[in-house]
Parts: structure tokens; sequence; C-alpha cells
């Protein structure tokens, strides 16, 4: 096994684009990722880190195996040395700003021209030897204008200098992103694990190169998003008293929302395969604009032969350990947990509510819930054990705990179940599915646990006085947590439909150039079919398949 982190390859198979997760963030993702990578020893991956600035990541959190043998670690928001030479303004490419126009109009009108084919255009503009460049963006007069327009047009915000610095923000780091993808090493497929800015880089390669673009989405990137922007304290509104509408989120809150939304129909619509976790999700992927014959469910798996050997280390009689293991962020509403313990503590003095799981993402939150604990008297019930390793402490726990306020499919819980542990959840994401059950095989396994709102602590506590209190019904809900796990989401089950992927991807014909029109029908995504109707129609006929390099070597 390597240690270095240093890797460096001309090419790949497959490159993963990453962002927030691994190798430098522990969570479920990246779990996720961790047990991909080692799961096809035989495909050499290359992995790009996109994260925020250097000093909000600790060091890598996960070694890498030996078949990752490119590594490329990028910071869209590092502190940038200022800029020594005077302003001056460049005249700009008026026409370019144009078609840049005419794309935000596409995203705002889905009824419209179709964003991925003026997309596929734009990426060519958007280099630093292109039109539409970040000096353009910055310096140009066209690109003055074109913020002052488009001001004036859709802002319902009166400050245009909170405008122009929120636009100019907004799109630094898509400039960036296009100078990784003019240097990346090539690969047989890319695979973002979610939209967003590594989405967006996906999209970007997708149209450079022709090669395949795999999404996989655990969580929705957009909702997400979204959440965490509701919720944020740095959007300003400028509106007076009398000119809000508490009905409507501000303009700028509405502004980054739109953004991501668009990033992620950008990703959607360069995808030659669009994955979810279970229906719902694939479901919320094509309201927001995923082509649905492009999307499909592959389910979380864990390896059951593995964890279900922990069930023999466990006490033999269920005790009072209550564990919520997770990041300590806000998004898994530790807070609601913490006065779920208080209130379950009054019935059960002896009950014990640990918290396992990093605290550096965010240490201000954590500091808040260790404050929680203690103002509410919970020193001998509550504890903050940091990571630990799931196998040293599934053992000791008695019924796992998610409280969070948005999932999709928590891998946690799938893991608690393969190892004898009940769970009590949130109704959010598929936990109401992995509880009770999708189907009617599969809800005549009985139940798991429990199911409570989100952000209801007295209902949780409930639930956690129910279920430990009541030792046949915790035994009956192991079981059928056991038997789930090992009839509907296996390890193998998520590798073998992962494999097939790959493979197929992987042996799509090789196109020269850059996304030409001889190989547009290949690929079968929106701007590749419009380029090869206008080649054809140009009397540029695209070659067959087998002119394209289709003999490739299988992914094995």
């Amino acid at each position: 096994m390597k240690t270095s982190l240093e890797r460096r390859a001309a090419d790949a198979d497959v490159c993963l684009l990453l962002e927030g997760t691994f190798p430098y963030v522990r969570g479920g993702v990246s779990s996720w990722v961790n047990q991909m990578l080692r799961s096809y020893p035989d495909t050499r991956f290359s992995i790009v880190f996109i994260g925020s600035r250097p000093e909000d990541y600790q060091g890598a959190a996960y070694p890498l195996p030996d078949n990752v043998v490119h590594l490329e670690t990028h910071y869209l928001y590092e502190q940038a040395a200022a800029d020594q030479q005077a302003a001056r303004e460049i005249p700009g490419d008026a026409d370019a700003f144009e078609k840049s126009a005419a794309l935000h109009d596409a995203w705002r009108n889905p009824h419209g021209a179709d964003p991925a084919k003026l997309m596929a255009e734009m990426v060519q503009l958007i280099g630093d030897d292109g039109p539409l460049n970040e000096a353009q963006f910055v310096s140009s007069r066209a690109a003055w204008d074109f913020i002052v327009d488009q001001y004036h047009r859709h802002c319902t915000d009166p400050s245009f200098t909170d405008y122009f610095w929120t636009v100019r923000i907004m799109h630094k780091p898509l400039w960036q992103l296009a100078r990784i993808a003019a240097k990346l090493p090539p690969a047989r497929v890319y695979h973002t694990v979610s939209t967003g800015y590594a989405g967006f880089l996906g999209a970007l390669m997708h149209y450079r190169t022709g090669r395949p673009l795999l999404v996989s989405e655990h969580g929705i990137y957009t909702k997400e998003r979204k959440i965490d922007l509701l919720q944020s304290q740095w959007i300003r509104d400028n509106r007076g008293a009398f000119e809000r509408d508490i009905s409507k989120i501000s303009y700028f809150r509405e502004l980054w929302v739109r953004f991501f939304e668009a990033l992620g129909k950008l990703a959607y619509d360069a995808a030659d395969d669009i994955v979810a976790l279970y229906e719902t999700n694939r479901q919320r992927q094509i309201a927001d604009g995923a082509d649905a014959t492009r999307t499909r469910n592959i389910p979380n798996g864990v390896d059951v032969d593995d964890l279900s050997q922990l069930i023999a280390k466990r006490a033999p009689q269920p005790g009072k350990v209550v564990a919520l293991i997770g990041r300590v962020v806000p998004i898994k509403d530790i807070k609601t947990f913490i006065r779920a313990l208080f209130i379950a503590s009054r019935t059960l003095p002896d009950i014990q509510g640990w918290i396992v799981g990093p605290e550096e993402e965010d240490p201000a939150y954590a500091q808040e819930c260790r404050a929680l604990a203690q103002s509410l008297g919970l020193a001998s019930h509550v504890k903050f054990l940091g990571f630990q390793r799931i196998d040293e402490i599934l053992p000791q726990v008695d019924v796992l705990a998610l409280t969070s306020i948005s999932e999709a499919l928590p891998l946690v819980v799938l893991e608690g179940f393969a190892a004898g542990v009940p769970s009590i959840t949130t109704d959010v994401g598929s936990c109401r599915q992995l509880i009770e059950g999708y189907g009617d095989e599969d809800r005549a396994l009985g139940s798991a646990g429990l199911v409570v709102p989100i952000a209801n602590p007295a209902a949780f506590a409930q639930a956690v006085l129910e279920l430990l209190g009541d030792e046949p019904r915790w035994r009956a809900a192991q079981q059928a947590g056991l038997e789930r796990v090992r009839r509907f989401y296996t390890k193998a089950q998520m590798i073998d439909q992962y494999r097939v992927l790959y493979e197929r991807l992987a042996a799509a014909p090789d196109r020269k150039g850059r996304g030409g029109a001889d190989a547009a029908a290949a690929l079968g995504c929106p701007m590749h079919a419009g380029r090869a109707a206008d080649a054809a129609a140009s009397g540029s006929a695209p070659g067959s398949a087998s002119q394209q390099h289709a003999q490739s070597q299988e992914i094995r």
C-alpha cells in the first residue's frame, strides 16, 4: 500500500470528480468512495478533489489504494496574491457575452433553447485563450455592460454593488474549473459523485473530450445547497422593511439557488447515465431536469458477511446505549438528538447517548452542541467520542439514531442492520424504506426500528423509550434489519451494477478532436445529437461507430 498522496499519471480508466469528500473528509460519501476504489483493484482511477480552502481540511482522512494512479487537489476559494498591476479596461467580445446571455435565458425559460447545446458551445469560449476567459469577465467593457443589463432586467435588490460582487464571486470558480479541465489527464470514463462544481467539471470534460460522464448522487446536491443557502447568514438583503415580502426569499439567496440548479442541469444534460440511491431521489432528479431514460437506481450496499460477525461480540441482553454516528454538522441536527436524550433520561436514568463522528467540519456548531449538552445537565449521559472505527463501536451500541433534516440512503443504517443494531431515524430520504421496507416482499420482513418526524425531540425520545423498553420488539427489529440488508443491500449487488456501468461506458467509441460531430450520435446526449443533426444538414455525415476506435479493453 502506497502511503503518499502524491500520484501522477498520463491517463486513467475512470476519473472520479469529488467535491468536499474523499480523501480529506470523513463521512458516508467518502466511505462509499473508499469502498468503490477498493472493489475494482484492476481499474486505474484518477481523482480530482475540489475543496474550499486549504485551511478547511486537516490532511488526508483515508489512505489511497494502489489503483489510484493520479490525484489532484484544488481549492476554489484559496486566497490569491494581490494583483500588483493597475486595473485596465479591455474591450471584450460582445458576441461572446450575447451567447452567455442566451444560455442564461435558456435556463430561465424551460421551453426555450436547449441549454445543453448552448453549453457545449460555451465550453470552447471560457478557456484562457477564449473570448469569455476570466480576464474578459473581470476587466472588459462587454462584461460590465452585460452585468449592468442583467441587473436592470432581473435584480429586485436595490444594491448594484452587492449584485456586482455576488455575480463575480459566483462565477469565479467556473474559470478555475475550466483551467483544471484543460490540464486534466484523459480518462475513458468521468464519474462525478455530485452535481455542483464537480458536476460542472464533469460536464466540461465530457464536452471537451467526448468521453462518457456518469453522475451518481447520494443526496440531491441542489436540494442540500438550498437548505444551506436558506440558513446562511452571509447573504445580503438590502430591501427596506416595507419592500420585503415574507413569502419570498431574498433575491441574492434565490440567485445562488438558481446558480446551483443550473449547474445541476448542466451535469444532467452532459451525463450518459444518472444514478440515484432510491426511487424518490430518481424522481427528484427528473423533476430537476434529468432525462428519465438515462436515470436508474443503485442502492448502497455493505459487506453483510463481514459486519454480521460483530453480532457475536454483543452483550447477551440489549443495554441502554443510543449512538448517533455521523459528522457533527447542522444538517445532521445533533441538537435534536441531545434534546431527545434529555427527555428520555427522565424515564431511563441510565441511558447513554454517544455522538460518534468528526467535529472539524464545523467547529462552531460542534461547540454549540457541547454547550447544549452541558446546559441540560447531560454530562453523565452524552459523550462526544469523535471518529471511531465502525467495527469497534457497533457491538457496544443498542440503537442507532439518525436525526438528520436531509439524507439519501444512509450507509450507517445499513451497517447497523448488518451488525445487529436497529435504528430510529427521522422521516427523510429513504429512511422509511430502510426501516419499514419497500414493496410487499420487503415489508413482510417487519420493521427494523422506528421513524419519527424531523426536529421533534419529544417524538424521538418516545421512540427510544419504546424500543429500549421492549426487548421482544427490539429483537424483532434486529432480525428484520439483518434480513433486509442481506436480501436487498449487499455490497456485491452494488459493485456488480457499477461494474456493468463502467464496462459499458469505457467501451464507448473513442472520438478524435473535442466532441466533434462525427461522434455525436454515439454519445446520445442532447448536445451531441444537436451537433450531429447540424453536421448532417451541412453535408458532413457522421462516421460509423466502427470507425471511431470502437475496440476498447474491458475494465475488470
